[in-house]
């Protein structure tokens, strides 16, 4: 698969603070790749780079075959955390401004404007002054304008937020659309469950460097080890016990053994004691939530071959 944004071995440093360090990655023609990480993690000083609005001290940033300076940015979209549309212009206003900024057919922006407008429930809106409009409506305007110029590289941060559930799912359906039409996404979000079902890829940075990175299937099978969840009042000695168990928690009579890497889930069951008291019993993988939470909180320690040990 093409790689439309290539980043290599990124440094960047503010006086005498190293904020990001030896960072490489790809994004490809048509696929979702997340940008994860704790809050001064290093995400939006990457994304920051990419767009030009600083520049790296270490490494290089390749748009197609194109190099920082020489990078198209009317190739590229960009939703930033931080929501910029000015709040006394009307929204078809807006919207075209920024598409003649992208050097983009004023003609066909307004067809497609109004096109995103109605898909997005906000048909009738274009003669409305921004400030008229909620979060949600802001929001969706914004994303409208960071695709208005049909761009090969989509940068979205936080996107989803502010959003009700419905327009959650309709930026879903919409992102995975742009995907399944060729464009490269990168998207940086806090919610795990959505990156979960969205992204094809993730990276995810601590501290400046890439703790992970891989194919959400490979990070899944490495680096989240199977759990079982087991719904009955039972004594923690018990369960702390047997085999394959790294540790439990246990709240009531809530259950939950995290099991080693090695473990054969079949086996292993076969093997639970019958003096167990199990109401209910359902094993899963860990969640990405849970492996987010665990890089950030150094519950897990990354060694010199990628593993993860508690």
């Amino acid at each position: 698969m093409e790689n439309i944004l290539t980043v290599k071995e990124l440094g960047k440093s503010f006086k005498e603070t190293r904020i990001l360090q030896n960072i490489s990655f790809e994004v490809r023609k048509g696929e979702i790749m997340a940008i994860l990480g704790p809050n001064g993690a290093g995400k939006s000083t990457t994304i920051r780079n990419i767009m030009g609005i600083m520049y790296p001290d270490e490494g290089s940033i390749v748009f197609h075959n194109h190099v920082e300076n020489e990078i198209p940015r009317n190739k590229i979209g960009y939703l930033p955390e931080e929501r910029g549309l000015y709040k006394n212009v009307k929204v078809m206003d807006m919207i075209l401004y920024l598409a003649e900024l992208k050097d983009y057919p004023i003609k066909k922006a307004k067809e497609r404007a109004l096109a995103y407008l109605a898909k997005f429930g906000l048909e009738g809106k274009d003669r409305v002054s921004v400030e008229e409009l909620s979060k949600g409506m802001g929001q969706k305007v914004q994303f409208i304008a960071s695709i208005i110029h049909e761009p090969e590289l989509l940068i979205l941060d936080e996107p989803f937020s502010g959003l009700d559930p419905v327009s959650q799912e309709l930026f879903k359906k919409e992102i995975r659309e742009l995907a399944n039409n060729g464009t490269a996404i990168l998207l940086s979000s806090h919610q795990m469950n959505v990156v979960e079902e969205l992204c094809d890829r993730l990276f995810m940075i601590h501290r400046g460097q890439k703790v992970i990175y891989g194919t959400m299937e490979n990070v899944k099978n490495q680096y989240a080890n199977f759990k079982c969840t087991i719904k009955g009042r039972n004594d923690l000695a018990l369960l702390e016990k047997l085999s394959n168990v790294q540790r439990v928690e246990q709240t009531e009579d809530i259950s939950i053994l995290y099991l080693t890497q090695d473990v054969i889930v079949p086996v292993w069951l076969r093997q639970l004691p019958e003096n167990l008291h199990i109401q209910e019993l359902s094993i899963d993988r860990i969640s990405l939530h849970e492996i987010f939470i665990d890089v950030a909180t150094d519950q897990h320690i990354l060694d010199e071959g990628g593993a993860v040990h508690a």
